[in-house]
């Protein structure tokens, strides 16, 4: 069994090389639009990160660990297709390895017109605690798109985590139009994009 100090280097270490991951594989500069019509001088394309061999397991790990440190208890963890799907996914594995029950969902734009006419994909989200997630965040959008639809699926989101923040006032949103938490495992600054 591994002990709680064991557990901690492991996430530090498991934080710090994601770190360096995103700095190298996922930070590229010059002049970009976002998704929001604002321009930036670098963009964050967190699937290399979240898609990639190697960095998609820390994923997991830090994301986890991001939530035990805030005390948030969930039993399902996703968010809107497509940025989502990959850290829900990571998110689960971590779990299963450290011996917890986590379920995957993905939520879609919008409702399914035909078949089950389900927003929300996967096991059941209804009467469980989620924890909404998206690989970074610029105006909040698609998180509240996510939280929305987990809510009408019965859902009880207890946060909203990222891997990237980009401090352009996603937190504040968020957490004034769901009131529930908003987490970030790296802030812009961290990263050197300050």
């Amino acid at each position: 069994m591994t002990s709680p100090s064991e557990t901690a280097v492991d996430a530090a270490a498991a934080r710090a090389r994601l770190l360096e991951l995103i700095k190298e594989l996922a930070v590229v500069r010059g002049k970009v639009i976002l998704s929001s019509g604002a321009e930036a001088d670098y963009y964050i394309d967190l699937r290399r990160i979240t898609l990639h061999h190697e960095a998609s397991k820390l994923v997991g790990q830090v994301m986890l660990a991001l939530a035990d440190d805030a005390g948030i208890d969930f039993q399902c963890a996703g968010g809107l297709t497509m940025g989502a799907d990959p850290v829900g996914t990571a998110v689960m594995h971590a779990a299963a390895d450290a011996g917890r029950a986590v379920d995957a969902f993905v939520v879609r734009k919008a409702q399914k017109s035909y078949g089950m006419g389900r927003q929300v994909e996967g096991p059941s989200v209804e009467g469980r605690k989620v924890l909404v997630l998206e690989d970074t965040s610029t105006t909040g959008g698609s998180a509240l798109t996510a939280v929305e639809g987990v809510r009408n699926a019965g859902g009880n989101v207890v946060a909203v985590a990222v891997i990237v923040d980009r401090d352009t006032g996603a937190k504040e949103k968020i957490e004034a139009e769901t009131g529930v938490p908003y987490l970030f495992a790296f802030s812009k600054d961290e990263l050197g994009l300050s």
